[in-house]
């Protein structure tokens, strides 16, 4: 067995393999950017190595100074991760090269597979179920306009290299397949430095289900049950379980029979990932074969009990599979959720900034797999997720209702993220059901995520928990200062006032007036994030922060604002006049930290509703900014080339 092993990548990743590494006594090793000096995986790790400068080109992307900080700590295998090089064949051949053990598949299995035209050609020969489409690179736009005519629309455009969503569009017309070839080559060309794309048919209302896969080098392929991958926005994954809502036993073991027989075709060795979409009769067509480990890798391991890190690094030391197919057992439920820095009120736009307070939940059949610890820095230079949020069940409904527990106890300030939206799509009836396709999201929130209203009994818990909580940081104020405690106060929300009297019988602190009297009991003090209680003798809990002069609580996908006031001080507030709003109709600001890729006009120039002006890279993604009416462009502010920042000023118009 190795003895010390480098970990070529960062966050949560990079953590989760320095844990099962130092589970079988092997020494870690880290490598970072500048961005990352800090960073948590650099303090987990035994040893860590500055490999560049923040852009992951100079740095996670680096192949000469990852092999050179692997030879120079005397690493004697390196474990990629996912993205960055875990898919780059040079980089495991650099290492084959001077004797480092890459743990991950050979060499030609990279190539081949990570091509997703070559894949497509030797699944179509191992006899595997494979989309209609065209096979090879698409030379300009226009030729693919003409490919899509004969494949008929609605196409999926992809990119050749690479994975993750990025390089991917839906095209329905010719418009569509001109502008998204366009932005596709791109995008591709700057993740995976491969601007290759070709076309397939788009398969409607799918299902997104992956077989992983497990090979040694003795022979030994077996597979380890699916994974639901479905729930996507953009096409990243959201939230993905295993095993399946949607397969039965007849399935599953076609598509394992399928994704083996893909693994021995290309001489795979290690964890691998064969993608299907499958369609509502269950019939799977093959996608892709990711060869690495996947982000959603913890639902397998739940379900089956194997520990894939640890399965990966025993194959690259030589060492044979100690079970067959007949012992993988899938027994209960799991569901991940990623957790990302972005604002999904503002279009999932990304958050960059410092985390101030970071506090994951804990405890029975919940795991929290990150890479972030508080005061950690959200960069710009790499992907913005925070967390895999994991729970277990015996039963899909256990899973799912442990992990609405976990969302609502899981603490993330100093940046915007996406626990709201997360517990807003396990809440749906139809995610619930099990009733999903990749249009989930799409359907679901048609007009995008504005948040959502508590139900009427919780909206009635939080006036209670607001109520209490300002009854015991009055308590506090009146010991300082040596005065009475009134018990009548205002609750105002949304510009409305109520009355209501808040007082204390020994722990219980009573609220009556507003609605029913409820009474709370709490251990909560000032300055906690998280009001654990119970209010007329039911667990509660919220999320709990001050808000101005008042409180903001949250609860699942639902924000709510409350004051509780004196009743002068409530006077007071109500007689303030309102701010007048600026017009900001006539600025066009980055909705993000960016690199501004292009500028589509120029001063002086008319624009019509709906046309591009401008495209903003953030996070290896591309976003269009587009005109919202019609009008003429007065000043640009900003070049093609220049970094932005949020809510930076870009042009104007007249």
């Amino acid at each position: 067995m190795f003895k010390k092993i480098l970990i070529a990548n960062r966050g949560e990743i990079a953590c989760r393999v320095i844990r099962t590494a130092k589970s079988m006594g092997i020494a870690t090793i880290a490598v970072y950017s500048d961005a990352d000096a800090n960073a948590l995986h650099v303090r987990e790790a035994d040893e860590a190595v500055r490999i560049g400068t923040p852009p992951s080109a100079d740095s996670y992307l680096n192949i000469a100074a990852i092999v050179a900080a692997a030879k120079q700590t005397g690493a004697e295998a390196v474990h990629p991760g996912y993205g960055f090089l875990s898919e780059n064949a040079a980089f495991a051949e650099a290492l084959d090269a001077v004797g480092i053990v890459f743990i991950g598949p050979p060499v030609k299995a990279i190539a081949d597979m990570g091509d997703k035209i070559t894949a497509k050609k030797i699944a179509e020969a191992a006899g595997v179920s494979t989309v209609p489409g065209h096979p090879d690179a698409i030379a300009d736009a226009e030729t693919a306009v003409t490919i899509a005519q004969k494949i008929g629309y609605p196409v999926m455009i992809k990119a050749a290299a690479g994975g993750g969503g990025k390089g991917m569009r839906i095209a329905a017309n010719d418009a569509d397949i001109r502008d998204g070839f366009r932005s596709a080559t791109h995008e591709a060309q700057a993740a995976f430095g491969d601007g290759r794309v070709f076309l397939e048919k788009y398969i409607e209302q799918p299902r997104h289900i992956e077989i992983q896969v497990i090979a040694d080098a003795h022979g030994t392929v077996l597979y380890l049950g699916e994974r639901e991958c479905s729930i996507q926005r953009r096409h990243q994954k959201v939230i993905e379980e295993a095993p399946s809502p949607f397969l039965d036993e007849k399935t599953r073991a076609a598509m394992g029979a399928q994704a083996v027989a893909l693994a021995k075709s290309a001489r795979y060795r290690s964890a691998g990932t064969v993608e299907f979409i499958v369609d509502r009769k269950r019939r799977f067509y093959f996608l892709e074969m990711n060869t690495r480990l996947q982000v959603e890798h913890p639902v397998t391991e739940l379900v089956t009990g194997f520990d894939l890190v640890e399965l990966m690094i025993r194959i690259a030391a030589g060492e044979k599979l100690n079970f067959a197919q007949k012992d993988v057992r899938l027994t209960g439920s799991a569901i991940e959720a990623r957790v990302y820095a972005e604002d999904p009120r503002r279009n999932f736009l990304p958050s960059i900034g410092r985390v101030t307070r970071y506090i994951p939940p804990t405890g029975k059949n919940i795991r929290v797999d990150t890479g972030v610890s508080e005061g950690a820095e959200i960069s710009i230079y790499y992907d913005p997720m925070i967390a895999k949020l994991v729970t277990y069940g015996d039963t899909r409904n256990a899973a799912i209702g442990k992990m609405a527990e976990a969302l609502d106890s899981f603490v993330i300030n100093g940046v915007s993220h996406n626990i709201g939206f997360l517990a807003a799509v396990i809440a749906r009836d139809s995610f619930r059901s099990g009733d999903i396709t990749t249009d989930f999201i799409a359907q679901q929130f048609p007009d995008g995520f504005k948040g959502e209203p508590l139900p009427p009994e919780q909206g009635a818990q939080a006036i209670a928990v607001a109520a209490a909580a300002q009854r015991i940081l009055a308590e506090s104020d009146a010991r300082i200062a040596g005065v009475t405690l009134p018990d009548r106060w205002v609750i105002v929300q949304d510009g409305s006032r109520y009355p209501a009297k808040i007082s204390r019988r020994n722990e219980t602190i009573i609220v009556a007036g507003y609605t029913a009297s409820q009474e709370v009991t709490t251990s909560w003090l000032p300055g906690q994030s998280l009001f654990h209680g119970s209010i007329d003798g039911v667990p509660t809990v919220f999320q709990i922060e001050r808000h101005g002069i008042g409180w903001r609580l949250t609860r699942g996908a639902s924000i709510v604002d409350l004051k509780v006031l004196p009743p002068l001080a409530a006077d007071a507030l109500g007689r303030m006049p309102a701010k007048a709003k600026p017009d900001l109709s006539r600025q066009l600001f980055s909705p993000m930290p960016g690199l501004l890729v292009s500028m589509a006009v120029t001063q002086g120039q008319d624009v019509k509703a709906g046309e591009e002006l401008a495209v903003i890279e953030a996070m290896k993604m591309e976003n269009v900014l587009r005109a919202e009416r019609d009008g003429t462009i007065k000043q640009l502010f900003a070049k093609a080339g220049d970094s932005l920042a949020v809510d930076q000023i870009i042009l104007e118009y007249l």
